[in-house]
């Protein structure tokens, strides 16, 4: 069962070029923000900690413990700060994503008559799909 919330410290490094973040337990997780933009930071932090574990669920990799923040280490310009995730809308965001097709109707069916969420949902079921 997936949870719906994960929390992992993030390390925010403040240099002259902007913020960068990375996230210990998680390699290949990183964002940045502008200098002194801590609000942006924290927003693209949580954005990249939701796409990245939304990734090894996807994978069905196995999902790493969160270390505890007293057990990191510092540089002078870095500062802790836990980062937490809600799934759901994430995972319902990336599991939407639709792609263009293009189809023939019977000269009778005019495509115009149906919508494309009309059209979606029909192939769901008819295809048995189910959380998509």
């Amino acid at each position: 069962m997936l949870k719906n919330r994960y929390a992992y410290p993030a390390i925010f490094s403040y240099d002259d070029d902007g913020i960068s973040i990375e996230f210990p337990d998680l390699p290949g997780c990183y964002t940045w923000a502008d200098k002194d933009d801590t609000d942006t930071a924290i927003r693209n932090a949580r954005e990249a900690l939701g796409l990245h574990m939304w990734g090894i669920e996807d994978d069905n990799e196995e999902i790493p413990q969160p270390s505890e923040i007293g057990t990191l280490h510092f540089e002078k310009n870095q500062i802790p700060v836990l980062i937490e995730v809600f799934m759901p809308p994430i995972r319902e965001r990336a599991n939407s994503r639709f792609v263009k097709k293009q189809f023939h109707f019977p000269h009778g069916l005019q495509p115009r008559q149906m919508s494309s969420k009309l059209f979606q949902q029909a192939l769901i079921n008819y295809l048995g799909l189910k959380n998509i």
